[in-house]
């Protein structure tokens, strides 16, 4: 059996995955902040699927937190396989209405946190000559869209280079950029998504259906969802300073409401 390990497992695309990933029949570490949530999980996964799920309590948001999981990601003797970095949150409010506290945060789990853990699982891996990561970004990635939007850009283009970096090495590293998910997210950060249209929202299930068959292609990025792959497609000849505007109206009509 091979391990795949996943940050903020207990709700939204981390427990999709890990639904996943223990039906195919991979053990599981289960990483997130609610140890209750992780044992209530692990136990039901275990029961339904007969893998074995370990639980590790960790705050990404923290170096203690961040170094924990580095820890369990280098354990050459319990090897990660698969690792999925998809812990993440959303700050409600625009550029300045936010606190800095908040936004050096969200940059903690968002980018310091993908980092480092990528690094630990990926130095171990090339050395066994096989392994994948995948790092979960956002649509937002590709468009001028806030601070959130920003640090998930930055996650898009570290995982290419660390991709290309590790080329031929049996190791595996792509970013998932999903739209719209319907999880825990929005309620987490206070907002709301009576507003969003119904089409642009996305099943968790189908996503990481979707993102591990990208995976298996050895595709660097994936946008699992035909809707915003052609979204997007319009978002590369569209010019930057007419695509900021657009994005700014359409972030208000269907973004995060105060």
């Amino acid at each position: 059996m091979t391990t795949a390990l996943i940050t903020g497992s207990t709700a939204g695309i981390g427990a999709a995955f890990a639904r996943r990933l223990a039906a195919d029949g991979h053990n599981l570490v289960l990483v997130a902040r609610d140890t209750k949530r992780l044992r209530e999980q692990a136990t039901e996964l275990h029961d339904r699927h007969g893998i074995e799920a370990e639980v590790l309590t960790a705050d990404l948001a923290t170096d203690d937190g961040i170094e924990t999981v580095a820890r369990r990601l280098a354990d050459r003797k319990n090897p990660v396989d698969l690792l999925i970095n998809n812990a993440g949150f959303g700050n409600k409010g625009r550029y300045l209405d936010v606190a800095m506290a908040d936004e050096l945060r969200m940059l903690k789990v968002h980018c310091e946190a993908v980092l480092r853990l990528t690094s630990a699982a990926t130095e171990a891996m090339r050395e066994r000559g096989r392994g994948g990561v995948v790092n979960v970004a956002s649509v937002a990635a590709f468009v001028p869209r806030g601070t959130y939007g920003a640090s998930k850009a930055w996650v898009v283009q570290f995982t290419q280079g660390a991709a290309r970096d590790l080329a031929g090495s049996g190791v595996r590293l792509m970013a998932l950029c999903p739209g719209f998910v319907r999880t825990e997210f929005h309620d987490r950060a206070g907002m709301g998504t009576d507003n969003i249209p119904s089409w642009m929202w996305l099943d968790a299930d189908k996503l990481v259906t979707a993102a591990l068959a990208d995976l298996a292609r050895g595709r660097s990025v994936s946008i699992p969802d035909p809707r915003y792959k052609a979204l997007m497609g319009v978002v590369k000849v569209v010019p930057r300073g007419l695509l900021g505007g657009i994005t700014s109206k359409t972030g208000r009509k269907y973004g995060p409401q105060q």
